[in-house]
């Protein structure tokens, strides 16, 4: 892989495959929407481009790079959080995006597409399964519906095109970069504004990766992949959430309270999610290699420097 194209730059997973990439010595377009103020995220650095492009606009990209490229990542989509989940139009709208990211990827001569999907395409599974391909899928949101598929479609597309296939289903990621509404980060906010955060009694068992372990994870996979295969994107190893809070809380500020059980679990909680990445591994030779604990720090010292400089940018090209 000698040059790489990313949809959804901006966002934790696309900074982080930027950093990754970079350090390999492999250039990168970074696909970002035009006037975002996101945009001041992507990285510094001469092997990467920034490419202003709405995702209604991806007919236009391969003019905009001008130049062939080995890889297409896909991670660009719209309506990920609360009711826009379920705006069918909009989510209907990202499904056709994906396809002319397909499109776009063959006018450039990419080899390999790899999207970015979701656990949402699973829907519920019984508490203690772990997530994998071999599951059938079962999606309740107008989220988790299109981005199954996504996959399907874009998948067949490849397929006419001769280009390899990658759909990757990911679970809970966090790091530098990250929204400040997922519960990791909406956690460190508060603790560091000396705030108890409320939860839920904590009981629910989760599977969380560190964002540069997701980004090796995407790298691998475009490298060394299995046409048409879709692989669970996680650590593969659950932990208590009272955990994961007690670790985020001893990061960004040991003396505070948590109040665990003071927000009732809602209907039809989830309990167990946790990804099977034994086919990633036997496939790609991934291993998580960040544990929560420093990988949090890492979040935590982010999340400093952006309050004290007021940018989000996140500097690492050691």
């Amino acid at each position: 892989m000698k040059a790489a194209v990313i949809t959804g730059a901006s966002g934790m997973l696309g900074q982080a495959l930027i950093r990754l990439l970079v350090k390999k010595g492999i250039s990168v377009y970074a696909v970002v929407r035009p006037d975002s103020p996101q945009n001041a995220r992507i990285p510094e650095h001469s092997l990467v481009k920034k490419v202003e492009c709405n995702l209604s606009e991806l007919n236009l990209l391969p003019d905009k790079i001008g130049c062939d490229c080995d890889a297409f990542f896909h991670f660009g989509w719209g309506g990920t959080f609360g009711a826009t989940r379920n705006n069918m139009y909009g989510q209907l709208d990202n499904v056709t995006y994906t396809i002319d990211a397909v499109e776009a990827a063959h006018k450039l001569n990419c080899s390999v597409f790899l999207g970015a999907g979701s656990q949402a395409e699973f829907g519920r599974v019984p508490d203690g399964v772990k997530l994998s391909s071999k599951l059938k899928e079962n999606p309740e949101t107008g989220y988790g519906i299109a981005k199954l598929c996504a996959g399907q479609m874009s998948r067949a597309v490849c397929r006419e095109y001769g280009i390899r296939h990658i759909w990757t289903r990911i679970l809970s990621v966090y790091g530098p970069g990250d929204k400040d509404r997922t519960m990791v980060m909406s956690g460190i906010c508060s603790m560091l504004r000396g705030e108890s955060p409320k939860y839920t009694k904590g009981e629910q068992m989760w599977d969380y990766l560190y964002c540069d372990d997701a980004a090796e994870a995407f790298y691998l996979a475009a490298e060394k992949g299995k046409d048409g295969k879709v692989y669970c994107v996680g650590s593969g190893q659950p932990r208590m959430l009272k955990e994961f809070i007690t670790d985020i809380r001893d990061a960004a500020n040991p003396d505070q309270e948590l109040r665990f059980g003071e927000v009732p679990y809602y209907d039809k909680q989830v309990m167990y999610l946790c990804a099977d990445i034994e086919e990633l591994q036997e496939d790609t030779g991934f291993q998580p290699a960040t544990d929560f604990k420093k990988g949090i720090r890492e979040t935590v010292a982010w999340r400093k420097a952006v309050s004290q400089e007021g940018n989000y940018k996140y500097e690492n090209w050691k």
